[in-house]
């Protein structure tokens, strides 16, 4: 059996996309969540004990360690293939855009800290940040149109959903405007069982890593904090 190490869900953006993928398909594995320790320069000695990077996610299968969660879909894609989708051009698209957004979209990233819990009012949206959510909206079009739906590439949920996952929860905690088809993938996303199961997991979590609130809190207002006291 697998075992995927990851972080806080809160705030681990990069930690759930291998396990949305895998808890979505049914693929069996053993969660092992290890918090941050202060942030993540202080987190990586203890992360180095189960990465090389010292970073998460990493997945261990046996003596097998994979690490980066585009290599990680691609090796769990070799025993699955329902990790991609099944029509060539299909999957080519799925794997372009999952791609793009595991090295694209900074300004969304650092503008827009994952944090499930929180609702924020952005003090500004950027013209970068704009551009990001744009590019992502016709990108979204784009695959829905083409495949058909519900999914961004067709009638299955496949990695590239699972790559574009924390955007959505992004979306919800800065209340980023969504609107048509887009929006309603959006929700169609927040209501799946496995996004559920992580948001309610994420909200039950007590514990505060300052410079996650910290990055989160310079970006705008603080209208709701739905976390666990």
């Amino acid at each position: 059996m697998y075992t995927l190490y990851i972080a806080n869900k809160n705030y681990s953006s990069w930690s759930l996309r291998p396990w949305v993928l895998l808890t979505e398909l049914g693929i069996p594995f053993d969660e092992k969540l290890v918090p941050f320790l202060g942030g993540t320069s202080s987190s990586w000695d203890a992360f180095r004990n189960f990465s090389p990077t010292g970073k998460v996610p990493c997945l261990h299968d046996g003596d097998t360690v994979v690490w980066e969660s585009l290599a990680i879909a691609e090796y769990i894609a070799e025993s699955h293939p329902r990790v991609w989708p099944s029509d060539a051009r299909a999957r080519a698209w799925a794997r372009s855009a999952a791609s793009e957004m595991h090295a694209g979209f900074q300004s969304l990233r650092s503008q827009c800290p994952m944090n499930c819990g929180i609702r924020m009012r952005l003090r500004e949206i950027s013209p970068a940040l704009l551009r990001d959510v744009d590019r992502m909206q016709e990108l979204w079009n784009e695959g829905l149109q083409r495949f058909g739906g519900p999914f961004l590439a067709g009638h299955a949920f496949t990695a590239v959903d699972a790559f574009y996952a924390p955007v959505t929860f992004r979306i919800q905690s800065y209340q980023l405007s969504i609107d048509g088809v887009c929006g309603a993938y959006v929700q169609r996303m927040l209501a799946l069982p496995s996004m559920r199961r992580w948001y309610d997991d994420a909200l039950g979590e007590t514990w505060r890593d300052a410079d996650h609130e910290r990055e989160t809190l310079q970006q705008g207002v603080l209208l709701e904090d739905l976390r666990a006291a």
